[in-house]
């Protein structure tokens, strides 16, 4: 045998040996029972249901974007098909179906879960508290994100914080407001603790999913509504729909929106999956407050310059009246159950410091800065 055919075949040799060594073959390696796969082999396809429109702006894309991060940053291992309000659930029954596990993860608001447990609402918003920055360090830095975790998994479901609007604005009207007593008999769209403060003041609130605010103000079922801002106010053309434009939010100055994911589904990721869900998560929650504070400032200007919207400010004792009331109902609802005093007691403690702590940086700063 001449050299070279001599050196091939002991080539060949070693590979086949090398191969079967290693329990393989020269033929494709597949993979024959399910009992043989690790969780760092096997694929998750998840699916994500949430309250918003399909690809509605901000609200709507944030979920997509999570979902785009999580696919690329798993190599495809966990998959996240994202689904909007009706498409395989109505959109306020996002809680009900990740937690009998219809879907493993939605994106929604914590407040619409209040007749779960009244403290679901401490995780949204709560009127006169704490505003984006505030609200995203208390839970991740002040023993809030604990306690979420602990009063959803009574529910089979693990929490993230999912974005923030940042502060709201009060909404539209379609009356003016000039003293508590035009809040009597209003019929508005406002959900968690501010509704609770508008019906105390003779206002009546119901929940009204955004997709159908439109057309709830234009023919006159409800009198106002709050939405969110700018940006998605004009997005679905509540303008077109009620005369007065309020500010401030005082009902939601820094409205958190929730991940959720169905706990059975959470314990059986490997935990490097789990890793990049947290990862993509807290990204998105911080990019979502930079494409507000961005989107809204360029859409209050369309609003007022080219569709004429009447910006008007709630006047001061109208807002010193709701304060009071919100102050009175945070407090009941927190001594209504174990669950909401500890968690109201932990969001009111990091309020007062921040607080005293804003007077003189973040305040004083704005202060300054009209000098």
């Amino acid at each position: 045998m001449k050299r070279r055919q001599i050196l091939t075949a002991l080539g060949v040799g070693v590979l086949s040996a090398a191969l079967a060594g290693c329990g393989g073959s020269n033929e494709e390696s597949t993979v024959t029972s399910t009992d043989s796969i690790t969780p760092k082999q096997k694929t998750y396809n998840w699916k994500l249901v949430t309250s918003w429109p399909k690809n509605f702006p901000g609200l709507g894309t944030a979920p997509e974007r999570f979902a785009d991060m999580v696919t690329e940053m798993s190599g495809g291992r966990l998959n996240v098909k994202v689904y909007g309000a009706g498409e395989l659930v109505p959109a306020l029954e996002v809680f009900d179906a990740v937690q009998n596990g219809t879907a493993e993860m939605g994106h929604s608001g914590a407040y619409y879960w209040k007749g779960k447990n009244p403290a679901t609402q401490f995780f949204t918003a709560v009127p006169f508290g704490l505003n984006a920055q505030e609200m995203s360090s208390w839970l991740h830095n002040g023993g809030g994100m604990e306690l979420w975790d602990e009063l959803y998994a009574q529910f089979n479901l693990k929490p993230f914080a999912g974005g923030s609007t940042g502060v709201q604005m009060a909404g539209w009207f379609n009356r003016k407001i000039e003293s508590l007593e035009d809040l009597k008999g209003l019929k508005m769209r406002i959900p968690g603790l501010g509704g609770e403060v508008l019906k105390r003041l003779g206002g009546s609130p119901v929940n009204v999913p955004g997709g159908e605010l439109f057309t709830a103000l234009q023919t006159g079922s409800i009198d106002a509504t709050e939405w969110v801002g700018p940006y998605n106010d004009m997005a679905f053309g509540l303008y077109k729909a009620a005369k007065y434009y309020y500010y401030p939010g005082w009902h939601e100055p820094g409205s958190t929106l929730e991940f959720t994911v169905n706990l059975e589904a959470w314990n059986a990721l490997p935990d490097d999956l789990k890793a990049i869900v947290e990862a993509a998560t807290k990204a998105t929650h911080l990019s979502m407050l930079d494409e507000y504070t961005a989107r809204n400032n360029a859409a209050l200007q369309q609003l007022k310059n080219d569709h004429g919207v009447e910006v008007l400010k709630l006047p001061d004792d109208v807002l010193a009246g709701l304060h009071k009331v919100a102050d009175t109902v945070a407090a009941e609802v927190a001594a209504s159950n174990p669950s909401a005093g500890k968690i109201y007691a932990s969001f009111k403690k990091f309020a007062e410091q921040a607080q005293e702590y804003h007077q003189i940086s973040e305040m004083a700063y704005y202060d300054a800065r009209q000098l």
